[in-house]
């Protein structure tokens, strides 16, 4: 085996499903993909994602107390990845990268139109871990497409898989379709 860089560990996480992490503010959308997520209890349920301090989505969440989570499919792989290397001084970071977004059905945040999953959550807790943060939401409501049963059929829902950034280019990737 060959030695790995233990600052970029991380990595070896890869592929993983990413989601649009989001929160509104007034007029203002922020949002930014996200892959550090973790379900930390059902109940109440919670969940986590990872973030940097210095991500203006993330100043904003902690500033509204609220956040989104969506997840789309590789339909919209190409949006993603915008959202994810393109510096956004737009008022709605969602729609610069050509996503469409509605209030949530609970909280006054933004859901990606579309989405084949999303949540709405109420900031619970941070924690600080090294550079970045923990942001624990308590999920108040959620909601998936009909490929969703208790568990993904994968029958409609086409996940993108991020492989992290390379060369400044948001890498995806689809899985090898079984022999």
């Amino acid at each position: 085996m060959n030695p790995v860089d233990t600052s970029k560990v991380y990595r070896l996480l890869y592929p993983a499903v990413p989601a649009i992490l989001g929160c509104s503010d007034k007029s203002l959308v922020y949002a930014m993909p996200v892959v550090s997520m973790i379900s930390l209890s059902n109940s109440p349920p919670l969940i986590g994602v990872a973030s940097s301090p210095e991500h203006s989505t993330h100043q904003a969440i902690v500033s509204v107390g609220r956040f989104s989570l969506s997840w789309v499919d590789a339909s919209m792989a190409r949006a993603l990845e915008v959202l994810g290397t393109t510096p956004h001084d737009a008022a709605d970071k969602l729609h610069s990268a050509g996503l469409k977004h509605s209030r949530g059905r609970t909280l006054d945040v933004p859901v990606v139109e579309g989405a084949m999953a999303s949540l709405e959550c109420a900031l619970y807790a941070r924690q600080a871990l090294g550079d970045h943060e923990l942001l624990v939401g308590e999920v108040l409501d959620a909601s998936a497409s009909d490929d969703f049963q208790e568990y993904w059929r994968f029958q409609k829902y086409d996940p993108v898989l991020y492989a992290g950034i390379q060369g400044g280019s948001f890498k995806t990737y689809r899985p090898r379709p079984s022999a």
